[in-house]
């Protein structure tokens, strides 16, 4: 069987190591054909990797997703059911090392919900703990966001630097 096996981390300095090893040791076990697509570098509302994933399981290039956890592909509720949904549909073989799931199965299919179900809700109460931070922040007189910018008064008027980048162009807009 042909298998992706995506692997993601939350930050540049984690190291997707222990999922890849696991993840490896387990379609060399299987007996699957598999490559790796690992996400390093991504944002709540661009994955690259993930999406380029996607196409190839939707193109039947890979016959299964191979991941570490559900919260590894999915980061809402909807976005995992949705996504989970369509490529089984698809008769793609998905499988979550270490939930042990697979999500062909009825009682894969259920499985999956309800951790996914208690993963939304863990970020919900991460999302209201940071509120509540930044609310008792502000009632206690805080600065929240990004330190002011420092001009000068060399930075207020139109310099050299300005002219010399845009090849003498003096539209200036202070």
């Amino acid at each position: 069987m042909k298998t992706a096996i995506y692997i993601r981390t939350s930050t540049m300095d984690q190291n997707p190591e222990n999922q890849l090893i696991e993840l490896e040791r387990y379609a060399q076990a299987m007996g699957y054909k598999y490559n790796i697509f690992e996400e390093k570098e991504s944002t709540r509302g661009t994955r690259p990797i993930k999406n380029d994933v996607l196409m190839l399981l939707r193109e039947k290039r890979y016959d299964a997703l191979l991941i570490w956890k559900l919260d590894r592909w999915g980061r809402s509720l909807q976005e995992l059911i949705t996504d989970l949904q369509e490529l089984t549909d698809k008769g793609v073989k998905i499988i979550s090392l270490k939930e042990n799931i697979d999500y062909t199965t009825s009682s894969g299919k259920l499985f999956a919900q309800i951790l996914a179900s208690f993963a939304e809700y863990e970020r919900s109460i991460i999302r209201e703990r940071t509120m509540a931070g930044l609310q008792r922040a502000r009632a206690e007189g805080k600065r929240l966001g990004r330190p002011p910018r420092h001009i000068t008064n060399q930075q207020k008027t139109p310099s050299v630097y300005y002219k010399k980048k845009h090849k003498g162009k003096y539209d200036v807009h202070l």
